[in-house]
């Protein structure tokens, strides 16, 4: 197994027993009245980095949750690579892998061609590179 493979799969492992403790900055998001609404009213996407974008039209008060929640997801990113011995950019992308993978329908992310799709009942397109 070449070390990229070994290293997506022990953050993927790290990823989840953080979401199961309730610690991921994705999981606390969507405690965010805004940003569930944003996520269903379709004006946010999830990101292959790990991130999210704005979709469509924006306002000062959209463009502040998403830049919050950003920097929230960097610097749990950061810390959890660290520990994870991985690079940030990797921990990112596994975890763009897995917040796309948890979206519902009608929500929004970016598919492997860089194009922003709308969830539907059947799986979201992902990266082949997701663990």
């Amino acid at each position: 197994m070449n070390r990229m493979k070994r290293t997506r799969l022990a953050i993927a492992g790290t990823l989840g027993a953080v979401t199961l403790a309730g610690i991921a900055v994705p999981a606390l998001a969507q405690r965010d009245p805004a940003y569930d609404a944003a996520r269903q009213a379709g004006q946010v996407a999830e990101k292959m980095d790990g991130y999210l974008m704005i979709v469509g039209s924006s306002s000062p008060s959209l463009e502040a949750l998403v830049k919050d929640i950003n920097i929230k997801r960097r610097a749990v990113y950061a810390e959890k690579a660290q520990a994870a011995n991985a690079t940030l950019q990797e921990y990112a992308f596994t975890a763009g892998c897995l917040n796309i993978a948890r979206t519902k329908p009608g929500e929004k992310y970016e598919a492997p061609n860089g194009s922003i799709n709308t969830r539907t009942s059947a799986p979201p397109e992902r990266d082949p590179r997701c663990p």
